[in-house]
């Protein structure tokens, strides 16, 4: 068994190879402070040639029983990857994936598997760092080595590898991976912060990963395995000079037409001329190389019309955002919607508004926790004019995940707000950044729906095209600038600063340069889509939706609960059954009330009042006559509480019999008059308080001329 060991942060990281998991092609035992995951890697034995892709699944993972938990629900084994597990595999894949080789041919799988946690410290990190680990040992060719790290703004000190409460606490929050040649990865999550504090987090990131990369690399030249030879393809295309001589002036013009359909018919064109001229000279083992010429052509033709004449496929300048248009309220019963479109890329972002019961739980080896914020985006075939599978996959949930980390720094507390909201973005056209066409729509569908939103956010995503010491950054990149480019750097905020962020880098580093001038860009592009948003709807709404739910927020003192809950629960049912309402209560004495209907909850409202109201003398209510005695009538006028109102006291007229004046159930305003000695209650009705009798302090009975009372007095003694 070899070991090494490496400080991040407070604690020193571990790595064990040569005693778990022998078997796989590589493995690696990483352990800091209490967690420890175990990462494994593996390779296929048959041999794929001419692969364009890398062949490479990531299966991060995490056991229940890492933090000494079993599962919950019905099935109690570990099932389909949460959504935390697919979102960490992925953060595992960007920065790895490059740095394999296509002519290795095979598929290769990487699983990361957590096995113990203290719920202290983030496993994920953890989960990365083994990874790389493991392949770098392994005998599976790689171009490493790289390395990641978690960086956290907390009380103005940026903290290494943080715990999840620091992280809880940040101001900003950056996962930061680099190869020997530089950043290479970066994604995170702000409260509103400057771009220059963003960049000091990189740097500080990067000083840490030199020194990581220089002892995962260590660790592999004493430990690791001999690499698998492979193979790279001889095959040339015959008269591939002639061919690209012929079509380089047909491309040109073909990758310029106006229209994302459009260019793309108009390159087809071109390339299935040329194949029809020159097929007798192509053969079958060739297609694929005829094919990679055409799609070589047009990168180089587009980069170069970006570099030298600042001109893109689509006619724009580098800085120059497509036509932007927002509507709200596009569908008649949804809580909130909006659609925006910019370009050819079309978002419909709908809000809906729920209860505390709808909040989502998660059960982790983190610990249980609850959200009452979700956003979920959709990207259906039909949104790229294809046909396919409709579901939810791994690209789904990492947009999904940046999108609503953009927008959940900008709700309002859930004290002020006690909705459970989510929002769907449906995206029904694309042609690049949607994920940021998301953020865009989520942000107007809330505010159509009445959320209280710190500041709207919009999203971009930048590109860039650089050669040598020559580059240009790209705002609002289109899909073909996307493959073609070299980066792809989605920035989100509001107009005080960045919310969310992710950059993929598809060269051997960046430079800070390039990084300033990018942040810079756009920060002007996220400004000038802001400001097209607020021609639409600058503010929130002022009242939620007649269709969602509302929700009357109360706080009564901690020992007053049980009198709300009664015994079983008897108070709190009734309560929800008479009203409509679901009424819950936190253990800190704040209740909320969720109901359909407005009234219903001012129902609940009041009854909840009721029971824990004191009387109080001289004020009016509304109450209802529950008996009729000879001598008056007993009035509910609070929940529980009854107070008598005398024959005297119910008309400014002389009243013969109470039943003529009044029935049992009857509503009446009534005012509370006095509270004798013996807690007993007195009431009026309000039109008979210009009668001439008047009760005297501490006294409960009529005057002496006052009939009806003396053989009933029993009566008031049981009230």
């Amino acid at each position: 068994m070899e070991t090494a060991s490496f400080k991040i942060g407070e604690h020193e990281l571990v790595l064990e190879t040569g005693k778990m998991a022998k078997q796989a092609n590589g493995s690696v035992l990483a352990k800091y402070a209490g967690s420890s995951v175990l990462a494994t890697v593996c390779c296929g034995s048959k041999l794929s040639e001419g692969l364009d892709y890398v062949p490479l699944s990531v299966d991060y993972n995490e056991r229940y029983y890492a933090a000494g938990k079993i599962p919950g629900g019905f099935l109690k084994r570990e099932a389909r990857p949460k959504d935390k597990e697919i979102l960490m595999s992925r953060l595992i894949d960007r920065p790895m994936r490059p740095l394999f080789y296509k002519e290795f041919g095979r598929d290769i799988q990487v699983v990361p598997m957590t096995v113990s946690t203290d719920q202290i410290h983030t496993p994920d990190m953890l989960g990365m760092i083994s990874a790389f680990a493991a392949v770098m040992i392994s005998d599976i060719p790689f171009n490493g080595p790289v390395a990641a790290v978690r960086i956290a703004r907390v009380n103005d000190e940026f903290v290494v590898n943080p715990t999840f409460q620091q992280i809880e606490e940040s101001t900003l929050e950056i996962v930061v991976a680099s190869t020997n040649d530089g950043i290479c990865m970066v994604e995170g999550g702000a409260k509103e912060v400057s771009e220059e504090l963003m960049l000091e987090a990189i740097e500080k990131a990067e000083g840490i990963l030199t020194d990581l990369c220089q002892f995962l690399q260590d660790f592999a030249d004493k430990c690791g395995k001999a690499k698998l030879p492979f193979v790279k393809s001889t095959l040339v295309l015959d008269k591939k000079s002639e061919i690209e001589t012929e079509a380089y002036p047909l491309m040109e013009t073909a990758c310029f037409v106006i229209g994302k359909f459009e260019r793309y018919d108009a390159i087809k064109k071109v390339k299935k001329d040329m194949f029809e001229k020159y097929e007798a000279d192509i053969p079958e083992e060739q297609v694929g190389l005829f094919n990679d010429l055409f799609e070589e052509l047009e990168r180089v033709i587009i980069r170069k019309s970006i570099l030298k004449n600042k001109l893109r496929s689509d006619g724009r300048a580098p800085d120059v955002i497509r036509p932007i248009t927002c509507e709200l309220d596009v569908l008649q019963r949804s809580h909130g919607s909006a659609l925006f479109t910019r370009g050819e890329t079309q978002s419909l972002g709908v809000t809906t508004l729920g209860s505390v019961f709808d909040e989502q739980i998660h059960d982790d080896i983190d610990g249980d926790k609850r959200s009452s914020f979700m956003l979920h985006y959709n990207f259906p075939p039909y949104s790229v004019g294809e046909t396919g599978r409709l579901g939810t996959g791994r690209r789904e949930i990492g947009h999904g995940h940046l999108a609503q980390r953009a927008i959940e720094g900008v709700l309002p507390p859930k004290a002020s707000f006690p909705y459970t909201i989510r929002v769907v973005s449906e995206i029904l056209e694309s042609n690049g950044s949607s994920s940021q066409a998301t953020i865009c729509s989520g942000s107007l569908s809330l505010l159509s729906a009445g959320v209280p939103l710190k500041a709207p956010v919009a999203g971009i995503a930048m590109g860039l095209i650089s050669e040598g010491d020559d580059f240009v950054v790209l705002s609002d990149i289109l899909g073909e600038e996307d493959h073609m480019g070299d980066m792809d750097f989605k920035v989100a905020g509001s107009e005080e600063g960045i919310t969310a962020f992710q950059m993929d880098i598809k060269i051997p580093g960046i430079s800070v340069e390039i990084m300033r001038q990018a942040l810079k860009q756009a920060h002007e592009g996220r400004l000038h889509i802001l400001g097209i948003m607020k021609k639409t709807i600058s503010e929130p709404n002022t009242d939620v939706s007649d269709y969602a739910p509302k929700i009357i927020t109360m706080k009564i003192e901690v020992d007053k609960i049980g009198m709300i809950i009664g015994p079983g629960g008897k108070n709190i049912k009734a309560i929800s059954e008479k009203s409509g309402s679901r009424v819950n209560i936190d253990e800190d004495g704040t209740i909320n009330i969720y109901c359909r209907e407005k009234q219903g909850a001012e129902l609940a409202e009041s009854i909840i009042r009721g029971l824990i109201e004191e009387p109080e003398v001289g004020r009016i209510y509304s109450g209802t006559v529950k008996r009729l005695m000879d001598f008056g009538a007993f009035i509910e006028f609070l929940p529980g509480k009854e107070g008598l109102c005398h024959i005297s006291k119910i008309s400014k007229e002389r009243v013969a019999t109470v039943s003529d004046v009044l029935k049992e159930g009857q509503e009446v305003k009534v005012r509370l008059i006095e509270q004798d000695r013996m807690g007993r209650l007195n009431l009026s009705i309000i039109d008979a308080e210009n009668a001439d009798w008047k009760a005297s302090p501490g006294s409960s009975r009529p005057p002496s001329g006052g009939r009806r009372d003396g053989g009933n007095s029993r009566d008031r003694n049981r009230h």
